[in-house]
């Protein structure tokens, strides 16, 4: 979380409006169902130190997910509930 959140320092004196690609498994390239094993719940935990670090902010942290491609329905949903606002296959 920290190394996230570090990331939105750098960027949010410069613009409010940006998106940080955070690894939580996921890679690059075309994979079938379950051969890649993401853990989007990574994504929460972020947002929750982001929150202890911004007075007054639910989710202030807004994700890209690269390497979408293969990802089970719950995996994006998950991801999606976290603060992914973009996804690339």
């Amino acid at each position: 979380p920290e190394d996230v959140f570090a990331v939105y320092e750098g960027l949010a004196p410069i613009s409010e409006k940006f998106m940080i690609a955070a690894a939580f498994g996921n890679v690059h390239g075309v994979y079938k169902p379950g051969n890649v094993k993401l853990r989007p719940e990574l994504l929460e935990e972020f947002q929750k130190y982001a929150e202890t670090k911004i007075a007054d902010s639910k989710h202030p942290l807004f994700f890209v997910f690269h390497g979408g491609s293969g990802s089970a329905k719950e995996e994006i949903a998950t991801a999606l509930t976290a603060g992914v606002a973009k996804m690339n296959a």
